[in-house]
């Protein structure tokens, strides 16, 4: 193939494949040079471009094939490579440090631009952590905001799950190749996101789970995100990692406090004491970020859509009414009943009295 006929993507890649050459060198390049003077470069032009002379060879030496068969193969495993130039990059992203060269995606690139909140936390997570990570996660959904995660086990997967539960916008960052589930169990929620939401990752496909991806991916997560929120998180973690980024990036941080005889709320507190914005809700998030797309306003009716497909909640109202006539409505066992309705209580949504339970905020 000729030099003048390949593609951007194509050139992209080889900056990407290039050892010794990084975002900053790249567009220090771009910034004097066309594409074709930079893959016309001989040993002479060393002092002019910059470039030692193992990251120039490296770049000389681009394996054109080896490019063109992960393309195609990428094609085939409905695997689309977005790079820096390409229109779908996100925009956010390309304002952080060192913003990847190229993102292999896997589902609906049209999120890569919507409006996004990150949602990180332990892998460890209490059940009250998990309930408050899903709570969020679906009311910043149901108000158009894409719930932006790493789909680790625990408070990560959670977010995920609060935003497909409302069939709404999901992306989940991975430390691994798109076509690679890690963890392995998680496979069912990688299944739905890819189907529903989006899945993306800086690493070639195949690339296995390896400690080193994971905390470079993060900055990925915060990058593309207005604000990252961390719930539950020890003192080491990568949450923390997570909100290190966001707040080097000039991105919101909300922290979820928690108690202070509980490990993985220290974490949190930690964040809030430098200066992270403490939240108990959704309202908490909105009232701190300056600005709101029109597409993020509060959807009353979408609200009500969910509650009514709720077996339990569609039967709940101002007045109280007891356990008995809640399982003879919604059929469910009352073990099930129970447990819904412990989820219920501990989001907000109902409180329980003497005789029963009533449901808040609906007259």
């Amino acid at each position: 193939m000729c030099k003048d006929k390949r593609s951007g993507l194509e050139y992209w890649l080889a900056f990407y494949f290039a050892k010794g050459i990084g975002f900053q060198t790249v567009q220090s390049l771009f910034d004097r040079f066309t594409i074709n003077e930079i893959f016309s470069f001989t040993n002479s032009d060393q002092v002019k471009t910059e470039l030692n002379l193992s990251a120039l060879k490296n770049l000389k030496n681009t394996n054109w094939q080896k490019i063109i068969s992960l393309i195609c193969d990428c094609k085939s495993n409905n695997i689309e490579i977005i790079h820096f130039s390409h229109p779908k990059y996100p925009q956010l992203l390309k304002e952080i440090s060192s913003p990847p060269l190229v993102l292999f995606c896997k589902g609906d690139i049209e999120l890569l631009n919507t409006p996004k909140i990150a949602i990180v936390g332990s892998r460890n997570a209490t059940e009250i952590g998990r309930q408050v990570s899903k709570d969020i996660a679906t009311n910043l959904a149901l108000n158009d905001f894409c719930v932006v995660s790493g789909m680790a086990r625990g408070i990560d997967s959670c977010a995920h799950q609060g935003a497909l539960q409302v069939e709404r916008n999901t992306i989940a960052v991975l430390g691994t190749g798109v076509d690679v589930c890690y963890p392995k169990r998680a496979m069912g929620l990688y299944e739905q996101i890819a189907e529903k939401g989006l899945i993306i990752s800086e690493y070639l496909p195949g690339t296995t789970a390896l400690a080193a991806n994971f905390p470079r991916r993060n900055r990925i997560i915060s990058g593309l995100s207005l604000g990252t929120i961390v719930v539950e998180a020890e003192q080491k973690s990568g949450s923390l990692i997570t909100a290190k980024y966001a707040l080097e990036q000039n991105r919101e941080v909300f922290a979820v406090p928690g108690s202070v005889y509980n490990e993985l709320a220290k974490g949190c507190h930690s964040l809030i004491k430098q200066g992270a914005k403490l939240i108990e809700n959704c309202d908490d998030i909105f009232a701190e970020l300056s600005v709101l797309p029109k597409s993020c306003l509060y959807k009353v009716e979408e609200i009500e859509k969910h509650v009514m497909s709720d077996p339990v909640l569609k039967h709940l109202n101002h007045e109280v009414t007891s356990v008995d006539k809640l399982q003879q409505l919604s059929m469910l066992p009352m073990d099930e009943l129970l447990s819904q309705l412990l989820d219920l209580e501990l989001s907000g949504q109902v409180i329980r009295v003497l005789d029963g339970y009533t449901r808040i905020g609906r007259s």
